[in-house]
């Protein structure tokens, strides 16, 4: 690892070693400029010899992986992990507010139509990640003298990965296709069928969510079974029950939530770095 380092007037030089930046802070030779990462600024006229430098940025949804070399030598190298909470502390905020608002404006009515999104507009958690991750490369260029930049994206096809047959109109009729919601989907894929009875006939059919909404479950259809109204009772929600048990054993369904990030996180690399060497991988 190395330290960065800055002239008089600011422009960036070739890295240092550690014993060097430690000896030119200590004879009063250089300054610290910034901590993270470490950078000092000479505090000297300096000669502006350089040599050819280049950043490699492999991204990622949760991890991004960086490293600079020059002259098969590498000078710094790092991976940073992007936050993944984003999500759940606007859900908390919003449930916040909203008790807030019930608590001291009850007169207060539900306005709809008063928000409008940019063009532009992305989700909060995708919006953050995206713009750490162009933060970085733009620390790593602004640190070093004219470098050539290396970004590795993906590209990713979410509906083959689901079924790798999927083929012209396909990749428009989803699972739910022809469904009026979701719980009838969710019926005809059951076979109209209560999965506690096993019965069919003369019965009442509900959704049960086997994760409760109350402990962060979905409405999607991976998270809802068929249950009639024999069964789906408060005694089978209560710990013992058939539907409590349920809950324990369920095996959460593959989550498909990466890859579309990638994908637009490849669209906004693109346009934001026009004369970077990309690399796709897909």
């Amino acid at each position: 690892m190395r330290v960065f380092v800055r002239n008089m007037q600011g422009k960036p030089l070739m890295p240092c070693s550690n014993r060097k930046a430690r000896l030119l802070l200590k004879e009063g030779k250089a300054k610290i400029y910034q901590y993270n990462p470490f950078t000092i600024q000479l505090c000297y006229a300096s000669r502006e010899y350089v040599q050819e430098c280049y950043i490699g940025i492999d991204t990622g949804a949760k991890h991004i992986g960086m490293a600079v070399t020059s002259e098969d030598k590498v000078l710094f190298k790092g991976e940073i992990e992007l936050r993944q909470d984003i999500k759940s502390n606007l859900d908390t905020r919003r449930s916040y507010r909203r008790d807030r608002r019930n608590r001291k404006t009850r007169y207060r009515k539900a306005r709809f139509l008063n928000r409008k999104k940019k063009e532009s507009w992305l989700p909060p958690s995708i919006e953050n990640r995206i713009n750490h991750t162009v933060k970085w490369i733009n620390k790593l260029v602004a640190l070093l003298p004219n470098p050539k930049l290396h970004i590795e994206v993906g590209k990713f096809d979410v509906a083959k990965m689901i079924n790798p047959d999927v083929q012209g109109v396909d990749y428009q009729h989803g699972q739910k296709y022809g469904f009026y919601k979701v719980r009838y989907f969710v019926f005809a894929r059951d076979n109209y069928t209560c999965q506690c009875c096993k019965k069919s006939k003369n019965k009442i059919l509900q959704t049960h969510h086997i994760i409760y909404r109350s402990n962060g479950g979905s409405n999607r259809a991976d998270n809802l079974i068929t249950v009639c109204t024999d069964c789906h009772t408060y005694e089978n929600h209560q710990k013992g029950g058939i539907l409590y048990q349920w809950q324990a054993n369920h095996k959460k369904t593959k989550q498909y939530k990466e890859p579309p990030f990638m994908n637009v996180l490849r669209k906004r690399i693109f346009t934001q770095y026009p004369n970077a060497i990309i690399t796709m991988q897909s």
